[in-house]
């Protein structure tokens, strides 16, 4: 059975003792400093291990592995990664699309890319959600996928995959995604006119126009437009570009196409020449928002959430009656068995001014239902619905990888229908 021990900024739960559904941050960080590409937790930081266990029965799952080269140690192995999620499905399932992915990253690795990939490579209907950032240690029930102590391959990432069982025909799971976002846009839109990568400590160097004008902006003049425009904040909240990406992007031999995104950067900071962000593959070109954290409009979109939770219930009566007790809720022929939260670290209790706030659209909507959830850095939350697309405040622009929010995973169970 595979599983996989990732570290977490806090837990979303009941406690055992109590039967109380608490949010718990083992270190209140007060901020989302680690949603950044380069960062590395310090060793005396208040975080905890979460055991995550691959088991659902209806579906087949086993942790993969995006692995890194030794003796190539910047170049992430990823289209081996994709292709290995497709043959693992396709070896059970008969399709080449899973249900589902939770996924787990490393701090230095830079998830983006990879997040492409799998949405160039896989449809929409599958589910991708996850931590962006922290440690792991992963088993596989593959033995030639544990990589752990190996000399050759390293492991930025791993993957648990869920597939549906072609051997079982008891019925139908699907995971909805729903979505919480927590910045919003501040300022004008930019154009980056001038890019420098420091590779050395993962950061970028730009400079930018206004979207229509030809001065050149250093980065001491844009920033401190940006912080006019925020003066009358009583805390300073955390700035972030937001950069529209339209890159080539192909698997294996497959013939190359576009895709667009929108990819967060928090900014360092900035003098009389640069800006300061996060993060590498931004282009002259590229055009960019800022984003700040927001807890007006995280509160609204938990409700937006809860809203669009709402929408897979139907009323008690459609289960003439007939209910679980406090293990799943009836969703005309479904029923909801399940759910994961995984949350931005700087959120919370801090982040809202009182407790519970990011747990509260599943529990309201599913109460009883088992939920288990994380504080972690980089919420990865990507699927075909409308239920994250409407809790989305960030743009028009797809965005996979967030920053400041919540990710919603809500997972379902139809039963087979019996032929006569």
């Amino acid at each position: 059975m595979p599983f996989i021990i990732s570290k977490a900024s806090g837990i979303i739960g009941r406690d055992a003792l109590t039967n109380e559904f608490r949010e718990v941050k083992w270190g209140d960080i007060g901020g989302d400093s680690d949603d950044e590409v380069g960062y590395v937790p310090a060793e005396d930081e208040n975080n905890g291990i979460v055991l995550t266990v691959g088991c659902v029965p209806g579906l087949k799952v086993d942790a993969i592995p995006l692995l890194r080269s030794v003796k190539e140690p910047r170049v992430a192995m990823v289209d081996k990664f994709v292709m290995d999620i497709k043959d693992y499905t396709a070896s059970v399932s008969g399709c080449t699309s899973p249900v589902g992915i939770i996924m787990f990253g490393e701090g230095l690795a830079d998830m983006k890319p990879v997040i492409d990939a799998l949405d160039y490579a896989l449809p929409m209907e599958t589910v991708i959600v996850g931590n962006e950032r922290g440690c792991f240690l992963y088993k596989s029930g593959d033995e030639s996928r544990n990589v752990c102590g190996s000399a050759k391959y390293l492991s930025d990432a791993v993957a648990l995959v869920f597939a549906m069982d072609r051997d079982e025909s008891v019925g139908n799971i699907q995971f909805h995604i729903a979505l919480s976002s927590g910045v919003s846009a501040v300022g004008p839109i930019h154009k980056a006119a001038s890019v420098r990568e420091n590779c050395s400590d993962c950061t970028t160097w730009l400079t930018a126009r206004r979207e229509g004008q030809r001065e050149v902006l250093d980065g001491q003049r844009i920033l401190d437009d940006i912080n006019d425009e925020l003066e009358n904040r009583i805390e300073s909240p955390d700035l972030y570009i937001g950069v529209t990406k339209r890159r080539k992007c192909c698997v294996g031999s497959e013939k190359p196409g576009s895709i667009t995104s929108l990819a967060f950067h928090g900014v360092k900071g900035a003098d009389e020449e640069y800006l300061y962000v996060n993060g590498i593959n931004i282009r002259t070109g590229d055009y960019f928002q800022f984003y700040h954290s927001d807890p007006t409009t995280a509160l609204s979109t938990c409700s937006d959430a809860s809203s669009n939770l709402k929408s897979l219930k139907v009323d008690g009566n459609s289960s003439n009656g007939r209910r679980p007790r406090a293990v799943a809720v009836n969703i005309a022929n479904k029923e909801v068995f399940g759910g994961f939260i995984f949350s931005c670290a700087g959120r919370g209790e801090s982040f809202f001014g009182r407790p519970s706030v990011d747990s509260t659209p599943f529990t309201e909507n599913f109460p009883g239902v088992p939920l288990a959830g994380i504080y972690c850095g980089g919420e990865i939350g990507r699927g075909l619905s409308s239920l994250i697309e409407e809790g989305n405040k960030e743009g028009s622009v797809h965005c996979s990888l967030h920053v400041y929010s919540t990710v919603y995973l809500v997972m379902s169970y139809t039963t087979a229908r019996l032929e006569h």
